[in-house]
């Protein structure tokens, strides 16, 4: 039965008329061109293009994996989410560059910067790692919170895992399909208001059924409040050595986080998602000029710092609560036999606690919350992936179709990845262990990425054919990994002899394995490039670092100001302040 009052459902069909109705106001605003409808005319606000940054980052898969890892391992995911500065990083250092050269998406930067072959294979890498991690992970996750939520409801056959995550693909691909990016981005928006008021209150009632912060940190172990803990294994306290145990190094899986791979390769990987993904950088292409696109990455910044209070802290809350016996139904899911948590249920946590620790009517909000959160990563991936499609391939074999025709081609395109989205719920469903393969795969296929973007901002001598080296040489590694990983994880007992080659490879840590990747990369990239003739400056004139023009420079200078300084700072003093706080 659900658990859900009629107040809350009254609520939630609130939530879900504003966002249909916000999205309807906003697609009958004007006739949509290609620029109007992947990029919103590039007229959007900071504020606008901030919220939608959020919104599109914090999906369904934090509602559940932060959550769970908080439950599991206190503060340790902290890491990733406060790498906020790499915010920073695009609007003070990669969007002018962005914004110069007038492009749809990243790819046709790179076409830009280098040749069309690096357009098409970061197009067709990026649709595929859309279809199978952010669609897959969305689904994934969506399903688990409506387990939760509504775990004894049918409809013709159809539990409530298809009944939510049907409803949702559908209701965000029709105003997806219609609006483009202009009423993502709005409906964004609005949903980053209703999803971090949500998440809140989730921390706000856990800590009062606790008895408060300070009785929230006293039942814990001061461990889970130690984001250094996990990056030193047991028995080398005193040192930083990076190994598994002590006498052996950490080459193999285990549940340390290096502080190697914590140091060289998470930012990599921070780099790459925050900075070149079309998923996230489209919304400062919808900027109108560098101020605003600037502006809405700081914006950006500062709500990226909310997850570890308002996802984290409530996967530990549901944790203490367990423990403690205030709610018999928390525990039951949380705890076992044993005393330990159930690592496999800690991913319930969230939900549990809006279920069985909010009242009446708030449930409702905090399940909007939800469905916020579920609906724009949604959103965010289907435009991303019709603007990919759209302007890398089909504007380029058709280059002079009309405006009003790349328009239909993007809402065919959407209506395709909506419909990938629902024939991905069973595969998603009868999988085992696909939510924590996936955690690995952008380990794999970023660092090529990451290195020819900020190489070739960074360094003019660069050249296409070091470029396109890099990225085939930086897949095929990525690739040749996910193979040998795909059996083990997706087959049950399945596993390779012992000490093989395969068994190694597949056992090196998902980061070491990464900052490989990223070192033979780079290596190609500088030695094809400087083996090969220089790159036509002219051509490539404001897209690398001493190739702006001091006409450019002085339109970047005058795009920021004293409060643009002051808030980046501000940031940057917050992430260090929360290290030294949670240092057990």
């Amino acid at each position: 039965m659900s658990s859900l009052h009629v107040v809350d459902w009254l609520i939630i069909l609130g939530y879900f008329g504003i966002i249909l109705g916000l999205a309807w106001w906003v697609i009958r605003q004007r006739n949509q061109n290609s620029e109007d409808y992947f990029l919103a005319g590039r007229n959007l606000g900071w504020f606008v293009v901030g919220a939608s940054i959020f919104a599109s980052n914090i999906g369904s898969e934090h509602l559940v994996g932060l959550a769970g890892s908080g439950t599991t391992d206190g503060v340790a995911m902290a890491h990733y989410e406060l790498h906020a500065w790499c915010l920073l990083v695009l609007g003070w250092v990669m969007a002018p560059f962005y914004m110069r050269s007038k492009v749809f998406t990243m790819p046709e930067f790179l076409e830009k910067r280098f040749s069309p072959a690096s357009r098409t294979v970061l197009s067709v890498i990026s649709l595929v790692a859309y279809v199978i991690t952010k669609i897959a992970v969305g689904i994934f996750a969506g399903g688990i919170v409506f387990g939760v939520l509504l775990p004894d409801v049918n409809f013709m056959g159809l539990d409530s895992f298809w009944i939510g995550s049907v409803l949702v693909i559908v209701l965000t691909g029709i105003y997806t399909i219609l609006g483009g990016l202009r009423a993502v981005a709005y409906t964004e928006a609005l949903q980053t208001i209703i999803l971090i008021i949500g998440s809140i209150m989730v921390t706000y009632f856990g800590l009062e059924a606790l008895g408060g912060w300070d009785a929230f940190r006293a039942s814990l172990d001061s461990e889970m409040f130690n984001l250094w803990k996990p990056l030193v294994p047991e028995g080398i306290e005193s040192t930083w050595v990076p190994v598994k145990e002590a006498g052996k190094m950490a080459w193999y899986f285990n549940d340390n986080y290096p502080w190697i791979g914590m140091l060289f390769a998470a930012p990599i990987i921070g780099l790459w998602y925050w900075t070149t993904d079309q998923y996230i950088v489209q919304r400062v292409l919808g900027a109108p000029n560098q101020m605003e696109a600037r502006r809405g990455t700081i914006a950006a910044a500062f709500l990226k710092l909310l997850p570890v209070f308002i996802f984290i802290i409530p996967g530990m809350i549901a944790f203490a609560i367990a423990q403690q016996g205030i709610s018999p139904e928390i525990a039951k899911e949380l705890i076992g036999p044993d005393g330990e948590v159930i690592r496999v249920n800690a991913q319930k946590a969230f939900p549990l606690l809006v279920t069985q620790i909010l009242p009446i009517g708030i449930r409702g909000i905090v399940v909007a919350g939800l469905l916020a959160a579920l609906m724009s990563s949604l959103a965010g991936v289907f435009n991303a992936s019709a603007t990919l499609f759209t302007m890398d391939f089909y504007q380029r074999i058709r280059p002079n179709v009309s405006q009003e025709r790349l328009v239909w081609i993007g809402r065919v395109a959407t209506v395709v990845m909506v419909i990938i989205g629902l024939v991905w719920i069973p595969v998603i469903q009868g999988s085992r262990g696909l939510y924590d393969y996936l955690q690995g795969v952008q380990a794999y296929l970023a660092p090529p990425i990451f290195v020819v973007f900020f190489f070739g901002v960074f360094f003019k001598r660069l050249n296409a054919k070091g470029s396109l080296a890099a990225m085939l040489s930086g897949f095929a590694l990525g690739i040749i990994r996910l193979a040998i990983d795909t059996p083990v994880k997706m087959i049950e007992g399945f596993t390779y002899d012992q000490g093989s080659f395969l068994w190694i490879i597949n056992n090196i840590f998902f980061q070491y394995y990464g900052l490989i990747i990223f070192i033979v990369s780079a290596a190609v990239m500088f030695i094809v490039s400087y083996m090969t003739e220089k790159p036509d400056y002219k051509k490539i004139s404001g897209l690398a670092f001493g190739l702006v023009s001091e006409k450019d420079k002085e339109e970047t200078r005058k795009s920021w100001t004293a409060i643009d300084v002051v808030t980046s700072s501000i940031v940057v003093v917050l992430i260090l302040a929360a290290y030294l706080y949670f240092t057990g």
